[in-house]
């Protein structure tokens, strides 16, 4: 499927807005991406009209963002997840056949899998119908966007990133963030637990430089498949090969020996040299933080190809709900099978996406034992992507749907302090609340058990309650209580930070007989009337080794933002927001209608 393809398709299904008005692709066109995703009927973008105004530059390829805009393009674009992971399942839990009609289904099954191996083409691809090598390939050429306004430069968001391992027995396929330094130099920011970087690593030992090609657009497929949790050494085209029931095709870059898909827009080859790295960021990124500057290898281009007529395609990533929202959705679905092998007792989990995925996980488990819940704990955090995982809360088999309602107050009606459990371990590197790079806490709550049956504490009103604090300290500037019917209560209190949250914390006390859960929160940065961004808020902020107080029957959690008071070592990052004049300057040309309501939902300014 190409990328003209994929635009009738969303067309079809009324999945498409084209803006036709010139858009500039330093911040406008990611600003309107990026609130466009975050309504309820969102739609994918086709931006006809693309400039760069710095530098005079008309681009004649449009612009094709938020592929996957919902839950129907998730469906169109990779399929019913669900009959996905049911024949994923079916591959695991496969036996040997006694029957002759059992051997007969089976083969049936294997035969079927002939289409998991990519095909290696001798031939040109719809890719390489243009070539540029040398000084010709500049990256300039393409309308690469910048998203925020303090990221490091424009950075390629949607690349599929093509490595292969030395010895040239392995294959990756990859989707990381590419920062544009000039014409010629493009960033790899691969982390620490990607096969690429394994691979990089191999390069750099051997003291030989690395082939890297990096292709752009065609099927969104091979996307959803860059960013997929699979082993170490399974190629991930092997996935699309399984969801498409046919072989992705492929073919040589032009420049090195990596092997690309053949109907993609773009493709940029060259080569990174190991013994070489340059500072990568900063950059506005999914944790809708920006990530710290840190040192990365980079790509030296040797030749960019591209199809006729391409489409760029891009995404956009900062606060929650985004484009990875939907991806994340399929898959969550799609690997459940795959988590159940390590660990056979998990019924179902959930990543909301204001959890930023790696921050907070729910899973739903059958205990069979006492420490069953613990012992799942553990399984998770050493299992491939699981183990960046910083907050996992385990229910039992009786719970309700882990997306509903229901969740919470089923939670916090069995929520005990004892059954915190609190360790350390890897974090992802994008994680800008643990004292060291990478290393930090990891808490996991064992809520399988029956809903507790200690007397509820006394509630009184928010305005009485937050009187009484502003009695004991001054620190405190508003209050609100959520889900005051359940056993385990919410006090979020927003401060004007000017000592270590474990102080006040130690200082409320007195009033504790009110509080079961306190979470303290920034006042100048936060809504305390808006649950969906307060968590978000509060589990990219918390390293639970550090911002988690007990006192007898009541938990503190430490969600500010930590700097000199707290004794941070690190620099702490900025939210990313939008440029207000850009947001003025889209709304005056009538290209959004954004609200003074809706940019408060979203934290946008």
């Amino acid at each position: 499927m190409n990328s003209y393809e994929v635009i009738e398709k969303l067309r079809e299904h009324d999945l498409l807005k084209v803006i036709d008005s010139e858009v500039d692709i330093y911040l406008e066109a990611a600003h309107l991406a990026y609130i466009e995703v975050k309504k309820e009927d969102s739609k994918a973008l086709l931006f006809t009209n693309v400039v760069d105004r710095k530098s005079g530059k008309k681009f004649i390829e449009p612009v094709l963002m938020n592929v996957f805009c919902n839950y129907k393009a998730v469906e169109l674009f990779i399929g019913d997840v669900d009959k996905i992971a049911e024949s994923i399942e079916k591959l695991i839990k496969m036996k040997t056949p006694l029957k002759f009609t059992d051997k007969i289904s089976m083969l049936n099954d294997l035969f079927a899998l002939k289409s998991v191996f990519p095909k290696r083409l001798n031939k040109k691809g719809e890719c390489q119908e243009i070539v540029k090598l040398g000084k010709d390939a500049k990256l300039s050429d393409l309308p690469i966007l910048t998203t925020w306004e303090k990221d490091g430069g424009p950075f390629i968001t949607m690349g599929q990133v093509y490595t292969k391992s030395l010895d040239g027995k392995m294959n990756n396929l990859g989707m990381y963030r590419l920062q544009v330094y000039d014409d010629y130099t493009l960033g790899m920011h691969w982390q620490i637990h990607k096969d690429s970087n394994h691979f990089f690593h191999e390069y750099k030992k051997a003291g030989k430089k690395m082939p890297v090609s990096i292709a752009i657009g065609g099927d969104p497929l091979y996307i959803w498949c860059g960013q997929a949790p699979l082993p170490i050494g399974v190629f991930e085209l092997m996935l699309y090969g399984f969801i498409k029931k046919k072989s992705a095709r492929l073919v040589k870059s032009v420049t090195n020996d990596i092997y690309v898909p053949y109907d993609v827009d773009y493709v940029i080859e060259g080569f990174v040299d190991p013994s070489k790295l340059r500072v990568e960021g900063p950059f506005g990124d999914h944790t809708g933080y920006y990530t710290l500057e840190e040192e990365y290898p980079f790509l030296e281009v040797s030749a960019i190809t591209q199809r006729k007529n391409p489409v760029f395609a891009a995404t956009v990533v900062g606060k929650p709900p985004l484009e990875d929202k939907y991806m994340g959705y399929a898959t969550e679905r799609i690997f459940l099978p795959l988590l159940k092998t390590t660990t056979p007792d998990l019924i179902d989990y959930y990543m909301p996406e204001n959890g930023v995925f790696h921050n907070l996980i729910i899973a739903k488990i059958k205990t069979l034992y006492p420490g069953h819940a613990q012992q799942v704990m553990h399984a998770f955090w050493g299992v491939g992507q699981m183990s960046f995982v910083k907050h996992a809360i385990f229910v039992g088999e009786n719970a309700p749907d882990l997306r509903s309602k229901e969740i919470i107050p089923y939670i916090l009606n069995r929520f005990k302090i004892k059954n915190m459990l609190i360790s350390k371990g890897v974090v992802d590197a994008l994680d800008h609340s643990s004292d060291e790079f990478a290393v930090g806490g990891k808490l996991g709550v064992d809520c399988t058990g029956e809903e507790i049956s200690d007397d509820k504490i006394e509630i009184i009103n928010d305005e009485i309650l937050l009187n009484k604090i502003k009695g004991i300290v001054k620190d405190v500037v508003d209050l609100r209580q959520y889900y005051t019917d359940t056993k385990n209560p919410l006090c979020i209190i927003a401060v004007k930070k000017a000592r270590k949250m474990q102080h006040l914390f130690e200082d409320l006390k007195g009033v504790f007989k009110y509080i079961k859960i306190l979470i303290i929160v920034d006042s100048d940065i936060n809504d305390i009337d808006n649950p969906y961004m307060l968590l978000w808020r509060v589990v990219n902020n918390i390293d639970s080794n550090r911002d988690i107080f007990v006192y007898e029957n009541t938990v503190g959690i430490d969600g500010t933002n930590k700097g000199k008071i707290d004794n941070f070592p690190r620099r702490w990052p900025d939210d990313v927001l939008c440029t207000e004049s850009v947001l003025d300057s889209l709304k005056n040309r009538g290209l959004t209608d954004i609200d003074d309501n809706f940019i408060k939902k979203w934290g946008l300014l």
